[in-house]
């Protein structure tokens, strides 16, 4: 009889992330990951007492992943590449990314895993670091998570209904939509069926920054 490895946080974590990756959310219970580790279900309570702490935990492996740049680079560059390395982990596990936007919703800020503030406490250093006061670099933290989160929510909406169509308004199933309540949003299939996420990404974090520069200037000719 061949002998089980002992079971640790981390195992039981990655094989959670990888059921959810291959099956969705929907197929992670406490039964369903025993069996695949090959462990009686309250074997794992040790690690994930509920499905609460597999989700939270879930959150942290894949934040733990993010690789932050190191300093020395300007302020935009960093945060470009964060934004970009944030978006491969989320085409990575699409199926978590849900979770890292809402399940802090539901825990204090000081309560949550090390592992989910260290991005913010990264950037932070990265803004005061490039001169702007504390307060302002929360706030284009905000903005910047804001953006980033609602482009990679938006880009991993599910788009292609037929794929094996040539035709876009058939490959998106826009032709199901009603000609005359939708005219513009079937006018804009080839646009949709092109959509280029690391390009838009680009588009937006432009248009954010021209706008931070901005109003920072404007800040300056105040003062």
């Amino acid at each position: 009889m061949t002998r089980q490895e002992p079971l640790t946080r981390a195992s039981v974590l990655s094989a959670a992330l990888r059921l959810v990756d291959s099956e969705g959310l929907d197929a992670l219970t406490r039964r369903r990951l025993g069996h695949e580790l090959g462990r009686d279900a309250m074997a794992l309570y040790r690690y994930a007492p509920d499905r609460a702490a597999l989700l939270d935990g879930l959150v942290e492996l894949v934040l733990s992943e993010l690789e932050l740049p190191p300093q020395g680079q300007d302020w935009q560059t960093q945060l470009r590449r964060t934004a970009h390395q944030f978006r491969r982990l989320a085409i990575a596990h699409p199926h978590v990314v849900g979770l890292i936007v809402t399940r802090p919703l539901s825990t204090p800020l000081a309560s949550r895993p090390l592992a989910t503030l260290r991005p913010l406490e990264h950037l932070l250093a990265v803004l005061t670091g490039a001169g702007f006061p504390p307060a302002t670099a929360l706030r284009i933290y905000r903005l910047f998570i804001g953006f980033l989160y609602g482009h990679v929510l938006t880009e991993l909406q599910e788009l292609v209904a037929e794929p094996d169509e040539t035709d876009d308004v058939l490959r998106l199933g826009l032709h199901r939509l009603p000609i005359r309540e939708f005219p513009l949003l079937r006018s804009l299939a080839s646009e949709l069926a092109g959509y280029d996420g690391a390009d838009e990404l680009e588009r937006g974090l432009d248009v954010l920054f021209t706008g931070l520069d901005a109003h920072a200037v404007d800040h300056e000719v105040a003062r």
